[in-house]
């Protein structure tokens, strides 16, 4: 029988297609149900390995993609919520949550894909609530999810009757590290180990391959699945690029200790096979969630030295951004609220620092236009809202303490002071939206508005550090400082926007480029604004 090659690529790829979009519209259903907190959940939730592991399996079932999970926790180590001990517990957590897909995969219900489908239509396109619609997606993914394997599937069967393929599953059974890399290239080209190992299911259920071929191809598919963290950590910091290393390295040991013991894993996969009667999708999602979580006790033990190995194979200095506070300790509220109290000034001060890091950081990006500079910026803006938060909430849960009335008076301050270092970072990352815009469409700012912008960035930035050496040592001298220059900043926005009009009206200077100038300038106005309100507050004034 001559094969209709037009017919079985364009079953199998539209099928694929429609498989891909299946997972993930089910994911973001599952995700959108959850709440959508899951970098909440990743940094709650990784205080030691073990719950690491916990957290990694529980938001990868929901996001349905044990890649997504891991590009997560390389963004989260690379802006400094996680470490990378931290981050090698979820990752071992994402690897045991995606073998969910296959037991799902295992469940045969093809035939009832349609149904499912018109289902989730009906709940998407006939009802208003949030709720409903979002159960609408997870069902409509799931039924499209089963459409797409049922088409793959009928696309692949014609391969049975073609020799070369027979040839080339019989070199997998007898020569298992073939099956290996023919698993990890196609997961790598998909860069989905759960449509990979869905269609291994098909083939297997199929009888295009046999166990002995199939495993292998398993171990293939979670190598090939690192290949999304180790892009996501392309040009990412160095904490990034080890996350993304201990992945790859995961599941290498992992293939490389099942490879070894791989007779002994195929009898063990057939026994459970015989023993709980499982069909073939279901026998090789068994297979799955044995090795991944088999993989994961096995390695738990060496976190430590997995994190050692990568460090040594990715050598160079982290500059993270710690998002974590440092100081502030709950047990200082009750037991001594003055102790506390001066936990969170000095908690309050690290945010500023990061304020002025960030400004500095955006007068860079500004005259050097690098990305490495935006990405800083960003990455500090990040951690000064974090910090808003814990250090907001910590002083309000001091604020329950008995404070004495001086006491009162400075945690007044410091809750003014947080708000204010907040808006400091919200008007840096202004600046930096405006950097880019004027990067994207070409926006030429002259030499002499640059030279302008430059010294109003310096003055800014000095006028921030004396309001925080103020506080710090409440010193009403320093203060008054403030106030003065925060006076030059004003009259210093006045001057640059009519030096701007002139440049204008004598054609220097384009009407896109005034735009950015001028938002600059009044960002850096607002900025020395937040400054003096730190100072008056260590003056005492309204």
């Amino acid at each position: 029988m001559e094969l209709n090659w037009q017919e079985m690529l364009f079953q199998f790829f539209g099928g694929l297609g429609i498989f891909l979009f299946g997972i993930k519209y089910m994911g973001d259903g599952l995700q959108k149900s959850a709440g959508e907190r899951l970098k909440e959940i990743l940094d709650k939730f990784t205080t030691n390995p073990f719950m690491g592991v916990l957290a990694g399996i529980f938001v990868t079932v929901l996001i349905q993609s044990s890649s997504g999970t891991t590009v997560i926790v390389v963004g989260l180590v690379s802006a400094g919520f996680m470490t990378l001990r931290q981050a090698i517990g979820v990752i071992m957590g994402a690897n045991i949550g995606t073998t969910v897909t296959a037991f799902i995969i295992g469940i045969d219900i093809g035939e009832y894909a349609l149904p499912i489908i018109a289902v989730g239509t009906i709940m998407l396109f006939f009802f208003k609530n949030k709720k409903v619609h979002n159960i609408g997606q997870m069902i409509f993914g799931f039924g499209a999810l089963f459409y797409g394997l049922e088409l793959m599937g009928g696309g692949m069967k014609p391969l049975r009757s073609l020799e070369a393929f027979h040839d080339l599953t019989v070199s997998m059974s007898t020569n298992p590290i073939l099956g290996v890399v023919i698993g990890t290239l196609f997961t790598v080209i998909v860069q989905s180990s759960s449509a990979t190992i869905g269609i291994l299911q098909e083939l297997y259920s199929s009888d295009l391959v046999d166990i002995q071929a199939a495993l292998p191809i398993l171990f293939g598919d979670n190598i090939g699945t690192t290949i999304t963290a180790v892009l996501a950590a392309l040009g990412a910091s160095v904490a990034a690029r080890r996350a993304a290393a201990v992945h790859v390295l995961f599941n290498l040991i992992g293939s490389t200790i099942f490879l070894i013991i791989l007779p002994f894993f195929t009898k063990f996969v057939l026994f459970l096979q015989s023993s709980f009667n499982l069909n073939e999708p279901m026998t090789i999602a068994f297979a799955h969630g044995s090795f991944n979580i088999t993989n994961t006790i096995i390695q738990f033990p060496f976190i430590a030295l997995l994190a050692v190995i990568v460090t040594k194979l990715i050598p160079g200095q982290d500059s993270l951004v710690d998002y974590n506070s440092k100081h502030l300790d709950p047990m200082f509220i009750e037991q001594s609220p003055s102790i506390a109290l001066g936990q969170a000034k000095e908690e309050v001060l690290r945010m500023g620092k990061f304020a002025v890091k960030g400004l500095e950081e955006t007068n860079e990006f500004l005259k050097s236009k690098s990305s490495k500079n935006a990405e800083a910026a960003y990455q500090i803006e990040g951690a000064i809202n974090n910090l808003d938060k814990k250090i907001t909430n910590y002083l309000v849960d001091l604020s329950s303490a008995s404070l004495s009335e001086n006491e009162s008076e400075r945690h007044s301050i410091l809750m003014d002071t947080v708000r204010d270092i907040e808006r400091v970072g919200d008007h840096f990352e202004n600046i930096v939206e405006l950097i880019e815009y004027q990067q994207t469409n070409k926006v030429k700012i002259t030499d002499d508005a640059m030279n302008d912008l430059e010294i109003m960035f310096s003055l800014t930035i000095e006028t921030v550090e004396k309001a925080l050496k103020s506080l710090d040592l409440n010193d009403t001298d320093i203060a008054r400082e403030v106030a003065e220059k925060e006076d030059q900043i004003d009259k210093m926005e006045r001057k640059l926007r009519k030096q701007h009009i002139l440049r204008m009206n004598e054609g220097k200077c384009s009407g896109q480029a005034g735009i950015v100038f001028v938002d600059i300038v009044s960002n850096l106005e607002r900025i020395g604004d937040h400054a003096v309100n730190i100072a008056e507050a260590v003056l005492g004034v309204e």
